[in-house]
């Protein structure tokens, strides 16, 4: 498909420097066979069924924005795939100065030599010394926020609360599952009451999240991989909630795109570990979820395609309209949207 079928016009003013306090407060524009509807994320009790199973991304976000140097030039390091036990692949900022087996100091006694650049410009970064790469992170990484919000404020000291949601246990994202920063205690609790179960899962997300699609036509795009698990027991509580009438509704497309990976043409739910590089776009037939609660994406990104595949092109555009006219808060720390087709 012809990716200008997927743009939009956002004002700027629409993207969203801080989430909403207290979490739960945020928007929530509702999509279902009843039409579409304005409602609070705190609402999602009464928006969802009895016996319905939201299923979360437990991936915690990893400090994975590094500044350094190589001699006098300036170096910037985003990871995004971690490749072994010391080894990351990164996107680089002034990759032009830098050559396979050239160091980069990045302060506070992390140092790491890069070597195999591949075709997107990244570089694998093989980290010094002895200490488990999570603290040299810790003591020299920064939280990466998304581009569109770190090119309007710096990064505070709230991000480190607000770029993690209340599920957040597996070290590994380089970005949030933005669509579970909406869930509180609060929320949990009342979901529960209401006989709305959930479960986790595993996706480490990579900055691949946010790189532009720079072809003309969705076939000649190429998704980078990122790393997933499912175990048996999640699998096997999907497919019973399946079995007893309940929907599986994806928190998050990085929960879709990991359970659409681990489902069969039979629509069962196995047990999954490994990369995926799943690119769902109009056409694809979804075979793992009933369902998505996600935040509202970019124009053109891939993640649009995916609702777009979910609910129709049109649908969404003409969602996604409202939403701009209705003043929703748009991206990471924005307003949510459920889809239910």
């Amino acid at each position: 498909m012809n990716v200008d079928q997927f743009d939009f016009d956002l004002p700027p003013a629409r993207i969203a420097l801080r989430p909403a306090a207290p979490r739960d407060a945020a928007r929530l524009l509702v999509l279902d066979s009843d039409g579409t509807r304005d409602r609070t994320v705190a609402d999602l009790p009464d928006a969802l069924r009895p016996g319905d199973l939201l299923v979360f991304n437990d991936t915690r976000v990893i400090p994975a924005q590094l500044e350094g140097t190589r001699g006098a030039a300036k170096i910037g390091a985003t990871l995004h795939k971690r490749e072994g036990p010391r080894r990351w692949r990164a996107f680089i900022r002034n990759a032009k100065r830098l050559r396979d087996g050239d160091p980069i100091d990045f302060g506070a006694g992390v140092m790491a030599i890069a070597s195999d650049r591949a075709e997107d410009g990244s570089f694998a970064l093989d980290f010094a010394g002895d200490e488990p790469v999570e603290l040299l992170l810790e003591r020299a990484g920064r939280m990466p926020l998304p581009p569109y919000i770190a090119a309007k404020r710096p990064l505070d000291a709230r991000d480190a609360q607000d770029y993690q949601t209340m599920f957040a246990r597996e070290a590994g994202a380089v970005a949030a599952p933005t669509a579970a920063l909406h869930f509180t205690p609060a929320l949990m609790a009342a979901l529960d009451a209401a006989g709305i179960g959930h479960a986790t899962l595993t996706l480490h997300v990579g900055a691949g999240t946010f790189l532009p699609v720079k072809a003309a036509d969705t076939d000649d795009h190429q998704m980078h991989a990122e790393w997933g698990r499912i175990d048996q027991a999640t699998a096997d509580r999907l497919n019973a909630v399946r079995r007893d009438g309940g929907r599986i509704i994806a928190v998050g497309t990085t929960s879709l795109r990991l359970i659409e990976s681990a489902a069969g043409e039979d629509r069962v739910v196995r047990p999954f570990e490994g990369d995926t590089s799943i690119f769902i776009t109009p056409g694809y037939r979804f075979r793992g979820i009933d369902g998505l609660l996600t935040n509202f994406h970019l124009p053109r990104s891939t993640l649009f395609m995916l609702v777009s595949a979910l609910m129709g092109l049109d649908r969404m555009q003409a969602a996604y309209a409202h939403a701009v006219q209705s003043e929703y808060r748009f991206y990471s720390y924005g307003d949510a949207s459920l889809l239910l087709p």
